[in-house]
């Protein structure tokens, strides 16, 4: 059986690690959809599809599990989002989340959803971890240390750091245009 489990991962963290971790006693093989695709460089997705298939890829090595990573691109038209999900994934034959819309609407096309007890949800949650990142807090022992080497091998606290700083008018755009 092949599952779903989708994420934006930004990043992944030991909360979607234990996720992983049980979804692999259900699954043969799973796809992990990297949503939010074309979004980097921004205090909330500041890492690119790019680096987090890196993140997830080393980080899921250490399971017996078939992987593949798949990035999804946003489509703000939630009726036709799970069509589009399918269109850019390996069929699955259940998919995972906590997440009530996404639940709403893959239960709504007739895909089977499961959910799981969140994991130390505290401080396992993306927004607190970044914000540990910004202010160059303890963050490395939330993560899998595979998703530490690729932060730092990609500079990747500077640049949140970076994308985080306002601008002189103090308004914290950060469009480049």
């Amino acid at each position: 059986m092949r599952g779903f489990y989708i994420g934006r991962f930004q990043p992944y963290h030991n909360g979607h690690h234990h996720m992983v971790e049980e979804i692999a006693t259900e699954v043969d093989e799973l796809v992990l959809g990297i949503g939010s695709a074309g979004d980097s460089h921004t205090p909330r997705n500041p890492f690119t599809a790019g680096e987090r298939v890196m993140m997830l890829t080393k980080s899921l090595s250490e399971f017996d599990l078939t992987t593949y990573v798949v990035p999804i691109e946003d489509l703000d038209r939630n009726s036709v989002w799970v069509s589009h999900v399918q269109s850019m994934s390996p069929s699955f034959d259940v998919a995972y989340s906590n997440n009530p819309l996404v639940v709403q609407l893959f239960n709504e096309a007739g895909v089977e959803v499961r959910q799981s007890p969140m994991f130390r949800r505290e401080v396992l949650e993306g927004t607190e971890l970044r914000e540990r990142m910004i202010q160059d807090e303890n963050w490395r022992h939330l993560v899998p240390e595979a998703v530490v080497n690729v932060v730092e091998e990609m500079d990747g606290i500077e640049r949140i750091q970076r994308v985080s700083d306002s601008d002189a008018n103090g308004d914290g755009n950060s469009d480049p245009a």
